[in-house]
């Protein structure tokens, strides 16, 4: 038995899986976001432990002779959270997340201070990335500052707390804006543009090898039955691609989470940073992947739903499982700012089209289509970074609508597949790592692809009238963005 937790941005997820690779049970855990002040996002790092514990406590109680077989845990998580430690281990403050945009001018200063570091980092310096945050803290809290002993991602945060080991994988260290993506290390020049050392960095490992065990406490908490590995693992993109088989150079998949990415495996470092494109390692040896990432996603339509006042799936319903061209409305989801192809914190999103006679599922409908088209621009973003895809499984709680997944296939003009267990990916690929780290098995044996539950195929007639849709929408962005600022 292996056990996969994913430490998320709304909640945290546990998988069960058996010997066979079937998932025999999960568990979930909320989590509360904390926004301060305009453009902060925050989190108590307690917070993620609580909740990866209550899963755990939940799946041994109800399934106790399957826990007690459990051989390993593995590791996802959502990245770039910047987690500030003592001397003591204890975290100096909440949490700086991936959706934070307030280290927009201490994103100039790394990029001034470090002119290499697109070539080593193979990314912009953006807002969400940790380096810039902890810039933000030297200039903003200092005294905090002068006290990090140790920077942490918010699995690795977790890890520690059920290790006592400080270790990241390289797929989520790729994230921070300190490695030599691609030599797989830490890159000293990085670290001291931002005032670090690599003493203050976790020890790093390949996200399939051990990086700890269990602590007994834990083990006889749980019930569980000899050492339990913990495998290195991954942030949660990558984790997703393991959990969906996409191992092999070119494949790819669509994540409709919080936030969106749309994610290809490489078998080289292949960094794009003119165009915002993300290029970090993969969750195993030899393997990298290529990102373009949308920051509101699914978190658009949650927002729609939370100001109408109404659940998400009561708003689709109306609209069926297929519409037969473009709402007249225009969206832009840029709820959190955006990363590719804008790389802009300030922007911010935006209706454009209302009229009096505007109903609800027009402005519902819209929402879908923005974020679809913010999709379409990652299509390009990474079409130009490395040739084009020729399909896209599709993950993440987006992937719960037949419609928002005929309407991705017809503005992106590629087949789009929805996958059986496309919501705990994350979760279940992390359960592989674990398993991986365990047996030493051979990862195409165990990262096997899984079912296809329906295809959705771009019908010529609607992706010609989204053709000439996404034209207007991409205007907007450079008609806007002034306003933003």
């Amino acid at each position: 038995m292996d056990l996969g937790l994913d430490i998320g941005t709304s909640g945290v997820k546990a998988v069960l899986v058996n010997e066979a690779g079937a998932i025999l049970a999960t568990a979930t855990r909320e989590l509360a976001l904390s926004h301060p002040v305009p453009l902060w996002s925050e989190q108590d790092p307690d917070a993620w432990v609580d909740a990866a514990i209550g899963a755990v406590d939940d799946l041994a109680a109800r399934h106790p002779r399957e826990v007690a077989r459990v051989a390993s845990i593995g590791l996802s998580g959502q990245m770039h959270g910047a987690t500030l430690l003592d001397e003591d281990g204890r975290p100096l403050r909440p949490a700086i997340l991936w959706n934070d945009g307030r280290s927009h001018a201490e994103c100039t200063m790394l990029e001034q201070r470090c002119p290499s570091l697109h070539t080593i980092a193979g990314n912009l310096a953006m807002p969400g990335f940790t380096a810039p945050k902890l810039l933000w803290v030297a200039r903003h809290e200092p005294k905090i500052f002068a006290r990090v002993a140790k920077v942490l991602l918010p699995k690795a945060y977790v890890r520690y707390r059920l290790t006592g080991e400080m270790v990241e994988d390289m797929s989520d260290a790729a994230g921070t804006l300190w490695l030599d993506v691609g030599l797989r290390r830490w890159s000293a020049l990085l670290l001291h543009a931002t005032g670090l050392d690599l003493h203050h960095m976790p020890r790093l490992v390949e996200g399939s090898e051990v990086s700890a065990m269990l602590a007994p406490d834990y083990a006889r908490r749980w019930g569980m039955a000899g050492d339990v590995v913990v495998a290195g693992g991954a942030g949660d993109n990558a984790a997703s691609a393991i959990g969906l088989g996409a191992i092999a150079p070119g494949d790819a998949f669509l994540s409709l989470g919080t936030s969106g990415v749309l994610f290809r495996v490489t078998d080289r470092f292949a960094p794009a940073p003119a165009s915002a494109v993300h290029a970090f390692c993969h969750a195993l040896p030899g393997r990298w992947h290529q990102m373009g990432v949308m920051l509101s996603a699914a978190a658009s339509l949650a927002w729609l739903a939370g100001v109408m006042e109404t659940p998400a799936a009561a708003l689709l319903a109306p609209l069926g499982e297929r519409v037969d061209g473009p709402s007249p409305i225009k969206f832009l989801p840029y709820l959190d700012g955006e990363r590719t192809p804008h790389n802009d914190a300030a922007a911010s999103g935006a209706f454009v089209g209302l009229r009096g006679a505007t109903g609800r599922s027009q402005i519902v409908q819209a929402v879908l289509e923005g974020v679809a088209f913010a999709a379409r621009d990652n299509l390009a973003a990474l079409s130009a970074a490395g040739g084009p895809l020729a399909e896209v499984d599709l993950v993440g709680g987006g992937s719960r609508s037949a419609l928002w997944a005929q309407i991705c296939a017809d503005v992106l003009g590629i087949p789009v597949h929805r996958v059986e267990e496309g919501e705990v990916g994350a979760a279940l690929g992390a359960a592989r790592l674990g398993r991986l780290a365990a047996t030493g098995e051979d990862a195409a044996a165990v990262c096997i692809r899984p079912r296809r539950l329906a295809s959705f195929a771009p019908r010529s007639h609607v992706t010609a009238a989204y053709d000439e849709a996404y034209g207007q929408w991409r205007a907007l962005y450079p008609a806007l963005k002034e306003s933003f600022k």
